[in-house]
């Protein structure tokens, strides 16, 4: 039995991303919770051929808390998104404060379900629910991802774009490491498994690098201010929860990138920070999931000198990132 949850449910990226995990054969029950709507999209779902139970519930009548109960896995896409006038700072005391209140009722609740974050911005967001875990004394690294699967899908496509082929898109891998946002979003292309043309010049390769790394802009763009990517977003969101849950239940060998806390792993972790030569506390790398969650961090490997100005230049804005996180929660004593 298999209890996921999606907080903030009925939202661009929480329906969508609710139908796919309803449609997960590895979900036996599906708990959805948003400040509206719920139990509507709990209804429509129900209403699907797939063996999970669906409930959905508001905030009335402890409603988070019934939702979390019994919980394995938390996926949070709560949020707004930014709005004409709203600077980016304005988005963030918003959407921190959601993710700070949603963290303290799953410490509570269910401390020890592996809590998969979207909620942007992730390089920020997941030192708050860290933050929060550990001052209530649940803090498990292991089991805190933030989700960046939507940086390593985008990779993918572009890549086999390039290829002439999109069926390759899905096997194509490309490891995408550092954080979840602008510049600081790095795709190591030279480690992709199908390599990219040697006739592709250096302007190319930055444009598809730059391509990686703003892709949400290109989606508002199109969608002309009326959204971003929801549904890319939800698919990337499931596909990473799929994972965790194929660990879970025994599967061994699954590698994928995500933003974690590098003592997730210590031997791991330390090898990132010498590779990268700064001693962060979260970094986006590949790492190996297992039963109890991230069970190895595994290291960048070879990078050309590319890649290593790319890295250089995400670690400012990495640590910014990490350091506003943690400073409005309020560093934890442990």
């Amino acid at each position: 039995m298999v209890k996921a949850v999606v907080l903030g449910a009925a939202g661009g990226i929480g329906q969508p991303l609710s139908l796919l995990l309803k449609a997960n054969p590895l979900v036996t029950e599906l708990g959805l919770y948003d400040i509206v709507n719920t139990p509507g999209v709990a209804a429509d779902l129900s209403h699907i051929s797939t063996p999970a139970k669906v409930v959905g519930y508001l905030p009335a009548d402890d409603g988070l808390t019934k939702t979390l109960k019994g919980a394995d896995i938390v996926v949070i896409p709560a949020g707004i998104p930014r709005k004409p006038g709203m600077t980016r700072d304005d988005l963030f005391k918003i959407n921190a404060g959601i993710v700070r209140g949603l963290a303290e009722s799953i410490a509570k609740t269910a401390p020890k379900a592996f809590v998969l974050v979207i909620s942007n911005p992730v390089n920020s967001t997941v030192p708050i629910v860290a933050e929060v875990f550990k001052s209530l004394n649940v803090f498990d690294p292991k089991r805190i991802f933030g989700v960046t699967t939507l940086d390593v899908t985008r990779a993918s496509t572009f890549v086999s774009e390039i290829l002439g082929d999109l069926n390759l898109a899905k096997d194509v891998v490309v490891p995408v490491i550092g954080g979840h946002s602008g510049v600081t979003i790095v795709p190591i292309l030279s480690q992709s498994s199908h390599p990219l043309p040697s006739s592709l010049d250096k302007d190319s390769l930055e444009k598809l690098t730059y391509r990686i790394q703003f892709g949400g802009d290109e989606v508002v763009k199109a969608k002309d201010g009326a959204g971003s990517a929801t549904l890319s977003m939800a698919y990337a969101g499931a596909e990473f929860a799929a994972l965790v849950l194929r660990a879970l239940k025994g599967e061994t060998g699954i590698v994928s990138p995500s933003y974690v806390h590098l003592s997730a792993d210590v031997s791991g972790g330390e090898a990132i920070k010498k590779e990268i030569g700064e001693d962060l506390e979260y970094f986006s790398a590949r790492i190996q999931l297992g039963p109890s969650g991230v069970e190895k961090i595994l290291p960048i490997g070879n990078v050309n000198e590319y890649e290593k100005g790319l890295i250089a230049a995400a670690l400012p804005d990495l640590k910014t990132n990490i350091e506003k996180g943690v400073s409005f929660v309020g560093p934890s004593k442990l």
